[in-house]
């Protein structure tokens, strides 16, 4: 088998009556895995599952609405790595501590998925035009990170004053360095490196939402004393 051979996504198997679109969508999935947005075209999806590209034109009307169903489908995928991460995280006998610990676990998915799926986690956030009329406070990775941020004002880690708008200084962050890591010079570093990256940027987002009255313990900026999760 040729290198090529290896690297060619499986063909979909046979999709029942009236499910083509969604066997178009994983198929380029597929195709996103390897080659990320730019892999992902209406004739190599058709090809992929086994059936014209008249067929698949049916289902869309073109490329972009396409990459933007697929676009779909990677950033659900983030969402579900990251919904997971927060779910398994325990309950501590400090509130405030679960809070810390299921937020910080939700930037370690997010970055350790981008890490992992780099071609989904490219097209996950790749310009379309139909993605660009988005509203993003209906986003569910924004409302995901919105629920723990409020978890933090509720247990008084963060001051409901510094509430609003938080999601996006986390959500640039993890967002950033992962992006340093897929695409920018982070790429090639070390592993241990790299976790101490990710390790500094998620404490500096917790330690500047430490603005609540239970916070006390978490405001030094001591890199000994070290936040939960």
């Amino acid at each position: 088998m040729t290198d090529d051979a290896a690297r060619r996504p499986a063909r979909e198997g046979p999709y029942h009556h009236g499910d083509l679109r969604n066997a178009l969508v994983r198929a380029s999935a597929q195709l996103a895995e390897i080659g990320g947005p730019a892999a992902v075209t209406v004739r190599a999806a058709a090809r992929a599952v086994g059936v014209t590209a008249t067929a698949a034109y049916r289902h869309f009307k073109g490329h972009e609405e396409l990459l933007a169903a697929v676009c779909d489908h990677a950033a659900d995928a983030l969402f579900d790595a990251l919904d997971s991460s927060m779910k398994n995280v325990p309950d501590q006998a400090d509130p405030a501590a679960t809070a810390i610990a299921r937020l910080a676990t939700a930037g370690r998915a997010y970055i350790e998925y981008a890490d992992r799926e780099r071609g989904l986690f490219r097209t996950a956030f790749c310009a379309s035009d139909i993605d660009m009329h988005k509203d993003v406070y209906e986003e569910p990775i924004f409302q995901l990170i919105g629920v723990g941020i409020d978890a933090l004002v509720a247990v008084g880690f963060m001051d409901a004053r510094q509430r609003p708008g938080a999601e996006f200084t986390a959500w640039a962050v993890v967002h950033g360095l992962a992006s340093l890591i897929v695409d920018g010079p982070l790429a090639d570093a070390e592993a241990p490196d790299r976790e101490a990256a990710v390790d500094h940027a998620i404490a500096t987002v917790l330690r500047g939402f430490a603005t609540g009255p239970h916070a006390e313990p978490y405001r030094s900026t001591d890199p000994n004393i070290a936040l939960p999760g």
